[in-house]
């Protein structure tokens, strides 16, 4: 009976991560659209949803913390907990990236766009997929789509490099634009680090499953093929 309920409780907290974690993805792709329409009113409330973010996480910490103290859970339990644990703080990060590009949004004020956004968007929609797919095969203990899924990483990169070189562009064509360049290659940069941030809950999960922390680098395949 106490094993049951405790399986329950695992269960309760898992669900509970997934639904942080879209709050992150909303949260990530509604601020990003409301970057590119302007959208100061939206950025305001994407701004402030914030703190219910961070209210989930701690909770989740809470309850993690319950659980280890009373129920003195060992080997793949104890790992599952401490992971849940770690992943609840990475995505009150993601949310916080969220956040700053909503930020971005309220800074640059009745200022246009520097430039329509078309990568940025997709760094967006690339990412909130890792994400959505990676707390997925957390939550599944699926080690096989925790490995494969950082090497997409990659894309969000070359988008990321692209933004870059087009922002320079830009600025050295007309100096006086260097503040809105800044505006959008900070957006863009938090999205890049909220990709790096997927790579961490894969490890996590691979952890769970073999009780090996090993980190993910893709960039060794890399070398390997060429």
């Amino acid at each position: 009976m106490l094993r049951k309920t405790f399986e329950s409780d695992i269960q309760q907290l898992k669900d509970e991560l997934l639904l942080l974690g879209s709050m992150v993805e909303q949260q990530t792709l509604d601020a990003v659209e409301a970057l590119k329409k302007r959208d100061l009113e939206a950025a305001r409330r994407i701004y402030a949803a914030d703190a219910k973010i961070n209210e989930k996480r701690f909770a989740i910490e809470n309850q993690v913390m319950i659980l280890i103290a009373t129920q003195q859970p060992m080997a793949h339990d104890l790992r599952l907990l401490a992971s849940i644990f770690e992943v609840s703080a990475e995505l009150e990060r993601m949310g916080d990236y969220a956040k700053g590009i909503a930020k971005v949004n309220i800074r640059m004020g009745d200022e246009p766009l520097l430039k329509p956004l078309i990568d940025i968007p997709r760094m967006a929609k690339i990412a909130s997929s890792m994400l959505h797919r990676a707390l997925t095969a957390f939550v599944n203990e699926d080690a096989e789509a925790a490995r494969a899924i950082p090497e997409e990483d990659d894309e969000v990169d070359g988008l990321y490099n692209q933004v870059y070189r087009e922002l320079m562009t830009y600025v050295m064509s007309d100096p006086r634009t260097i503040d809105r360049a800044n505006y959008l290659l900070w957006a863009a940069h938090n999205l890049e680090r909220m990709a790096d941030r997927v790579t961490n809950i894969c490890e996590r999960t691979i952890f769970i499953v073999t009780g090996e922390m090993t980190e993910i680098d893709v960039s060794d395949d890399e070398m390997k093929a060429e």
